[in-house]
């Protein structure tokens, strides 16, 4: 399934201007690029691969010395949202870009998984690294994510796809609106064997508006590839990387990091 980037630009300008789910964007950020901290951002050349409204770079941007992002057609949508003069919007492929430059650090977030081949674009965004440089990058896990590998994903091609994006968005609120009667009764309860019961732990920590953007994101995808441990362990492997990182998080997706030899 090719990802023309249509669903995308609808999903990030109707939040494009959610000053309300900054905060939750900060805290997830800090989590999914562990052990790596903001302040590792200070002074350094930053790519950021996938950037959808600019939520990340204006996170980095009061740190970096200069930050370019690509994405296949937000560049809009992030304008209106980032006020940063050292950010520079690009328009491309992960899989397919090839810029004159090479950064200290590139770096992923819930972006590689959605592409048509997550191992091509992951290889590509690795060439854009200065040697010494870090990657870092964090993804859906196979492990963890049976729920929505054999009945979300299939649910998707068979009913959610044929919905129209507004109407989508209405029923992603719905269902969000839902899914707070078992994750604030059944989920308070030590039940550790229940699907997503860490992932649940971590949306009580978010407010309703991101909670309702992330049903919406699973939902409006085009496509998802949920990656295993082993290829996971593959991309940031000892013979390219050191000082590698990777782990699983609130289990169902994997944050990895490393630097380039």
């Amino acid at each position: 399934m090719k990802d023309s980037g249509d669903n995308w630009h609808f999903q990030w300008d109707a939040f494009k201007n959610d000053k309300k789910i900054f905060e939750d964007d900060l805290f997830l950020f800090k989590q999914w690029i562990y052990p790596n901290t903001l302040e590792d951002f200070s002074g350094k050349t930053v790519l950021d691969c996938g950037y959808g409204r600019g939520q990340h770079l204006k996170m980095i941007a009061p740190y970096a010395k200069k930050t370019v992002g690509i994405d296949l057609n937000t560049a809009d949508v992030a304008k209106a949202y980032l006020n940063s003069e050292n950010i520079q919007l690009l328009k491309g492929d992960l899989a397919k870009m090839s810029l004159p430059e090479k950064f200290d650090i590139v770096y992923s977030i819930g972006v590689l998984h959605h592409t048509d081949n997550p191992p091509e674009s992951f290889e590509n965004i690795k060439k854009h690294l200065k040697q010494k440089g870090r990657i870092i990058i964090w993804v859906y896990s196979r492990e963890g994510n049976a729920l929505n590998y054999y009945f979300l994903e299939p649910m998707k091609k068979l009913f959610f796809k044929r919905l129209g994006r507004k109407t989508l968005l209405a029923v992603s609120f719905f269902i969000a609106a839902l899914m707070y009667l078992p994750i604030y009764t059944i989920y308070l309860f030590p039940l550790k064997f229940l699907p997503f019961y860490k992932y649940f732990s971590n949306f009580r920590k978010l407010t309703f508006r991101k909670n309702f953007q992330n049903v919406f994101d699973k939902l409006n995808a085009p496509q998802t590839h949920f990656i295993t441990e082993k290829t996971i362990n593959d991309w940031v492997n000892s013979n390219d990387f050191d000082d590698i990182h990777i782990s699983n998080y609130v289990g169902v997706s994997w944050r990895a990091s490393g630097t380039l030899k």
